[in-house]
């Protein structure tokens, strides 16, 4: 069995590599032809080239499952071809075994996946908004029109709210609004800086022009004499140091979509989110999908085993491939599907990162198991009705 494993093992990579080659070089080649257009003197094509080679772990990583299933239908339906399944099989190998065999032969390349989830494509995604950030001067992810917004609330019932217009490497921003609240929501000061620095727990500002409310603004305000000092006073300061719980992993992390972060940073920004009183959902359902990612790669070979041990008679190789082609693509929306619905009917995170691979690996092994049994319920059915022979 060991022999056969590994003989199993061997195709299924082969094939499943050659597919992911074809896959991510196709979709490398689209990539390419749709930024040559942000080509000019300061982005050069090397910069391009040297984009997408960074994108090439982020492009393995949403293809692989995709990649797997079509490769072991390949690589399945060339040997029920050249009739080496049905050796198996007569050998005393049941369909289940058989599945058996190719979860432990999908087991390295899940933790392969594991390792591309959690540090390689991560430090990729992290690696290209720094070079898009020195390049271009710009970044994807939750930009606004106005910036970046961050909120901080301290354990007095202050607040601070952090309008950073400009996203810079090694946790340096640029075009600071500073808004600083006291409990109640009543502003205490409006600050502008044009540069400033994460680090150690510390948001130094530089060049800042300081307004400062006095406590009694709403008060002097509500009255109807005019005050009789100002409530308000504008300053230039050099520099200027606040206590923060922002970091420069957490400016990243704020730019990388929650998909892209790896599940230690995920927890590092739920848990800056919770503390700040904001809303988590989608870093949670993030979350989930992440962990049950690895756990995709098995949905996708239970799916390609009930494909793949169809006789050749009911259908060549180009066939099996299309279906699977079909069951790829379907799978991947139903995913999206799951996740929007999940997003908008509020369910619990778990069930709308896991209930596709749930469904996809119960509808598998369900086909698996029909075929496994279908002579003995062909013989139920002649037994049971035997007005639904065919006639001779």
């Amino acid at each position: 069995m060991r022999t056969a494993r590994r003989y199993l093992a061997r195709e299924i990579y082969r094939s499943s590599a050659v597919v992911l080659v074809a896959l991510v070089g196709l979709f490398t080649f689209f990539a390419l032809i749709e930024e040559l257009d942000s080509v000019s003197a300061q982005f050069t094509l090397l910069n391009l080239f040297y984009m997408q080679v960074l994108a090439l772990p982020t492009r393995l990583y949403d293809l692989l499952p995709i990649g797997l299933l079509i490769g072991a239908i390949l690589a399945l339906a060339g040997l029920a071809q050249r009739n080496e399944l049905v050796i198996l099989r007569v050998s005393g190998v049941s369909g289940l075994k058989l599945l058996a065999m190719l979860w432990v032969a999908t087991a390295p390349l899940v933790a392969g996946a594991f390792l591309l989830s959690e540090y390689i494509t991560p430090a990729a995604e992290l690696k290209t908004s720094e070079v898009t950030l020195n390049l271009l001067g710009r970044a994807g992810g939750g930009r606004l029109n106005s910036g970046y917004w961050f909120k901080e609330t301290d354990g007095s019932g202050n607040t601070r709210m952090i309008n950073i217009a400009s996203l810079n490497t090694g946790g340096k921003v640029s075009d600071i609004t500073l808004y600083e609240f006291r409990p109640g929501q009543e502003l205490s000061g409006f600050s502008q800086a044009r540069r400033g620095t994460f680090g150690n727990g510390l948001l130094t500002l530089e060049d800042i022009t300081q307004t400062t409310i006095d406590a009694g603004s709403v008060s002097a305000l509500a009255d109807a004499r005019s005050p009789t000092a100002p409530i308000t006073r504008v300053e230039q300061v050099a520099s200027r140091e606040l206590p923060t719980s922002l970091t420069a992993e957490r400016l990243l992390a704020r730019v990388l979509t929650p998909e892209r972060m790896s599940m230690s940073n995920l927890l590092d920004y739920i848990d800056y989110l919770h503390a700040n009183h904001l809303q988590a959902d989608r870093q949670i359902v993030a979350f989930w999908r992440k962990a049950a990612y690895p756990f995709t790669l098995f949905v996708m070979i239970t799916i390609a085993a009930p494909i793949s041990f169809m006789q050749t008679r009911r259908g060549g190789v180009g066939g099996k491939v299309f279906a699977g082609i079909l069951l790829g693509v379907g799978f991947f929306m139903l995913n999206q599907l799951a996740l929007n619905l999940g997003m908008l009917s509020q369910w619990a995170p778990w069930v709308t990162a896991l209930m596709p691979n749930l469904g996809a690996l119960g509808l598998a092994f369900l086909a698996l198991l029909l075929m496994e049994n279908r002579h003995q319920m062909q013989h139920f059915n002649r037994t049971r009705w035997p007005w639904s022979r065919s006639a001779p």
